[in-house]
């Protein structure tokens, strides 16, 4: 098992002292990362290898079973093949192209159902939990319609929105993509195991955790990115202003893709996050055109460095501007502590109103501006 390439990735995953974003800076300089994995000490030292991973990579040369690394290998790959999960890994062919654009994209996916699905093009479908009759049926049309449009429909399987995404794809007789925050030898919610059954039937199932992780809150956030990650946009249903279904919005202007919303009663708690959304810049929906167009007129993938194959690093240097692309930091360098108009932004930075819109909406979500009577302007 340890000469396989499936392996010594998982094995990557599994280093001490080695997180997500060291990973993917150690991927930049070295695009075919498991080659470390054969170095010698000395060359490990100089690439900035921790103790520990030094340990652990020179027990993975040995084929040492009492280090816990290569122990947890074992492990894994044994459950993975008890409950029939695949493995897709960075160095594998399947993995989604466009979630290698992502800046902390998983070195490793656990998948149940057909991987092929991945190369369609898809639409994150999101929203709240507690949603109400009709946003259950906004939920479930938009997807079974999106889907008869070629756009498979991915969400995380949660209560609500999510759930009736996954269905109105299905009932129409279309594939769904889950993502989901724990092991696929489990469904978490547990009112959805026949649903997630449903989906592994008729699509895919997929996550960043091995089998036997249990669902955490921490892990719902992380989800969340590839989510985003995957799809061409995301749609929001129903949302509070406090819901999870903003921070994937913010996940999804982060790394290129487009934001659109429903909008409900002005009376409803959660429509008021589609509302925030909406005076944000958001793309209103009212029908599947209005997706199509959008996605259609402004979509294109992120900007890729030839030698590495990863994305351009963003501009923005340290503090609070730190992972913010050009475009962002020229708005905020733009606002001052007094509210601006809008006109008078898009005349500074030069940017078209439906781009300055979506800048304003990440730099609030990223608690730099705010909207105030006249316009926009810096949090002190």
């Amino acid at each position: 098992m340890f000469s396989s390439a499936t392996a010594q990735w998982l094995f990557l995953t599994c280093l001490p002292g080695l997180g997500r974003t060291r990973r993917r800076e150690l991927l930049t300089e070295f695009p075919d990362l498991p080659q470390m994995l054969s170095m010698n000490a000395a060359t490990l030292r100089a690439v900035g290898m921790t103790a520990d991973a030094m340990a652990a990579i020179q027990a993975w040369q040995k084929q040492d079973d009492a280090h816990p690394a290569v122990r947890e290998v074992r492990t894994i790959m044994h459950d993975c093949q008890k409950h029939a999960v695949g493995i897709l890994t960075w160095g594998d062919t399947h993995y989604p192209e466009q979630l290698r654009h992502i800046h902390d994209a998983p070195l490793v996916l656990f998948t149940r159902g057909d991987t092929e699905l991945l190369a369609r093009d898809q639409i994150g479908i999101i929203g709240s939990r507690k949603a109400t009759p009709a946003g259950l049926d906004h939920a479930r049309r938009f997807a079974a319609e999106l889907s008869a449009r070629d756009l498979m429909v991915t969400s995380g399987l949660a209560l609500g929105v999510d759930g009736a995404a996954h269905a109105g794809a299905l009932d129409a007789g279309y594939p769904t993509v889950a993502v989901i925050g724990c092991g696929l030898d489990r469904v978490y919610p547990h009112q959805h195991r026949r649903l997630g059954e449903r989906v592994v039937a008729d699509g895919l199932m997929i996550s960043e955790y091995p089998p036997g992780t249990p669902a955490r809150a921490a892990h719902f956030p992380q989800r969340n990115r590839i989510i985003s990650g995957l799809s061409r946009g995301v749609l929001v249903v129903e949302a509070g202003l406090r819901s999870g279904s903003l921070i994937t919005a913010r996940m999804a202007l982060e790394q290129g893709r487009e934001v659109f919303a429903i909008p409900g009663s002005v009376h409803s708690p959660v429509a008021r996050g589609c509302h925030h959304l909406i005076k944000q810049g958001a793309r209103l929906v009212e029908t599947v055109e209005d997706i199509l167009e959008e996605l259609g007129a402004w979509w294109s993938p992120p900007l890729v460095t030839e030698a590495a194959g990863t994305p351009e690093p963003k501009p923005g240097g340290k503090g609070p501007l730190a992972g913010l692309d050009g475009r962002e930091i020229a708005v905020f360098e733009a606002l001052g502590y007094d509210p601006q108009s809008t006109d008078a932004l898009s005349s500074a930075t030069g940017l078209p109103a439906d781009q300055l819109m979506q800048s304003l909406l990440l730099l609030e979500l990223q608690g730099l501006v705010s909207s105030a009577p006249g316009g926009f302007q810096k949090i002190a």
